[in-house]
């Protein structure tokens, strides 16, 4: 059983567009060359995704922040420069909270950059976004097809990968890790 769940879940990430995902990558080193952070924003499994990815970013050089979007819509808005990127977390891409955070940006900072990762995407993500990343749509492996699953191992799988190409574009060293990891086992390895 456990392994005929895992092979279903390979078989929607070897489905991740790559070329999109170098693109993605290749679009935020830019935006980080200009002085821009990463604002990162999710509701529910998909937030703790998009939490996740900022505070890896952080630990490998990349100055970013978690925002949630409900939080956004009482102050937390002010968060947010008009030079920062947004990456928007969606598995259906129709997230309420998700969707009226772009329109909140956009008043805010008309030129802000927006990026989404989501399972589905739209007529609104598609032209309200600089970059749409699609990774679905994806069969949940929960029996009830609900429980977010492979959708959340999708998207954990394509921030890994983001993750890794701005270590590799930023030449990002064992030493500058060791800066930002001051106690514990990483440290130590780090160092070594």
């Amino acid at each position: 059983m456990y392994s005929e769940l895992l092979l279903k879940e390979i078989e929607f990430l070897s489905k991740i567009p790559i070329d999109k995902v170098a693109l993605f990558v290749e679009l935020l080193k830019n935006s980080l060359d200009e002085g821009s952070r990463i604002v990162c924003s999710g509701m529910g499994k998909a937030g703790q995704i998009a939490h996740t990815f900022a505070s890896t970013l952080c630990s490998t050089g990349v100055p970013s922040y978690f925002l949630h979007p409900s939080e956004a819509q009482h102050g937390d808005l002010g968060i947010l420069c008009k030079k920062d990127v947004l990456v928007l977390f969606s598995n259906s891409g129709k997230t309420k909270e998700v969707l009226e955070l772009i329109d909140l940006a956009k008043d805010l900072h008309k030129e802000i950059k927006i990026f989404c990762i989501v399972g589905t995407s739209n007529e609104y993500l598609d032209s309200n976004c600089l970059l749409v990343l699609t990774f679905g749509p994806v069969e949940e492996i929960c029996p009830l097809g609900l429980t977010p699953t492979t959708s959340t191992t999708c998207m954990s799988v394509i921030c890994d990968l983001l993750v890794v190409g701005l270590i590799e574009k930023n030449s990002f060293t064992k030493e500058e890790y060791a800066k930002r990891h001051h106690g514990g086992y990483l440290n130590i390895k780090a160092k070594s």
